[in-house]
């Protein structure tokens, strides 16, 4: 079994992690795009240029699903990514968690990129699965940069200036970057206890297994091999990976190739 991931940067570690634990033994492909990131600033057709270029980089190593690990891929190319490549190769993308995290009721917030944040997308996501409790729009300028950089020192005031415009009674904050989630107890401590946090990877990871008839087998052998791809081209999982949880665990136990 082989699953490939698509982000442009890092962003991709979390639910390649969450794969991981899931199924130790698949085989995984990072396609990210450092040479054309960020993605965000894009337009929508610059948006699914990228996406493509990166998408087809993974398919070319014949995996069996492809999850699109990018909020902003998925908003703007997820539809012109499955009519290429499915029923062939299943395609997961990403949705911010507002409906799980809505369901114990409000007030939630919805920490996303500034261009994310007030768009018809998420208002959409909004209107469709919390419109009955009050929800927060949070802006995150640079946040998704220094995770990227692994920029300490401006992730802590990214965090810090987030944390400062989210309502302090919030029962739950939704991550809508996947980059959020490899700082998320940085963020726990920012909003405090016992504020809930709800990311993406671990669903879209369940869901890849789903499409391709798998089961979550966490203590399955032998553990598979890893491939980075960084702008189409073979290479090894980038240093700033290795800041965080994620990809120490994923480079320590999937030998690269």
């Amino acid at each position: 079994m082989k699953i490939a991931l698509m982000d442009s940067g890092i962003g991709l570690l979390a639910a390649a992690a969450a794969v991981r634990r899931l199924r130790p033994d698949a085989d995984l492909v990072l396609s990210s795009d450092p040479g054309g990131m960020p993605w965000g600033p894009r337009t929508p057709d610059g948006v699914t240029e990228r996406a493509l270029a990166v998408a087809r980089a993974a398919v070319g190593h014949r995996p069996d699903a492809l999850i699109v690990a990018c909020n902003t891929a998925s908003v703007h190319a997820l539809p012109t990514l499955r009519a290429e490549l499915e029923p062939a190769i299943p395609v997961i993308g990403t949705v911010p968690a507002i409906k799980p995290a809505s369901a114990g009721g409000g007030p939630i917030a919805i920490w996303a990129t500034p261009a994310t944040t007030g768009s018809p997308y998420q208002r959409g996501l909004i209107r469709d699965f919390a419109d009955s409790v009050d929800v927060t729009e949070v802006p995150c300028p640079g946040l998704a940069d220094a995770v990227e950089q692994a920029d300490e020192s401006a992730i802590d005031q990214a965090v810090a200036a987030a944390a400062a415009l989210t309502p302090r009674d919030v029962r739950a904050v939704v991550l809508g970057c996947t980059h959020y989630e490899l700082v998320a107890e940085r963020i726990r401590a920012a909003v405090g206890e016992p504020v809930e946090l709800h990311g993406s990877a671990g669903a879209v990871a369940a869901q890849a297994l789903r499409r391709i008839g798998e089961l979550p087998v966490p203590d399955a052998e032998p553990v598979g091999r890893l491939r980075v791809l960084l702008s189409g081209r073979e290479s090894v999982l980038p240093q700033q990976a290795m800041h965080y949880a994620e990809g120490r665990m994923l480079q320590t136990v999937s030998p690269a190739h």
